[in-house]
């Protein structure tokens, strides 16, 4: 069965706080990321919330890369959704893990647009 991407979803623990309350450092490790996965980025997007926490997206031409901090809680929920083959999401995803300086990471990994049928080749 084919399938059009990968989209990993990731629940990173025991996090800076620190890191997971600064929007310009989150944006880094977010892009730097990407690029580090081989994706080709696009436009970022991020918010600083009152009194604390960062979200943000970074699209890229093979789909997105997307958090949500706690800040309290050391907490961090990551996206990252890859479309084609030449972009692997885990290399991106423990980039990120290890930018936010965690202790432990649960991800899971779901392909999306399965087909039954051969799909003509996606060209990023």
């Amino acid at each position: 069965m084919k399938n059009l991407g990968r989209h990993i979803l990731a629940e990173i623990y025991d996090c800076d706080p620190t890191i997971l309350n600064n929007s310009g450092l989150i944006e880094e490790i977010l892009v730097k990321a990407a690029l580090e996965a081989g994706a080709e980025v696009r436009e970022v997007a991020f918010h600083k919330f009152s009194p604390q926490g960062v979200s943000g997206v970074v699209i890229i031409s093979e789909s997105h890369l997307t958090i949500h901090t706690w800040p309290e809680l050391g907490y961090a929920a990551v996206d990252v959704f890859t479309c084609g083959d030449r972009v692997n999401p885990w290399d991106a995803c423990n980039y990120i893990s290890k930018g936010l300086c965690a202790k432990h990471m649960d991800a899971t990994e779901v392909k999306r647009g399965l087909f039954d049928m051969p799909v003509k080749a996606i060209n990023f």
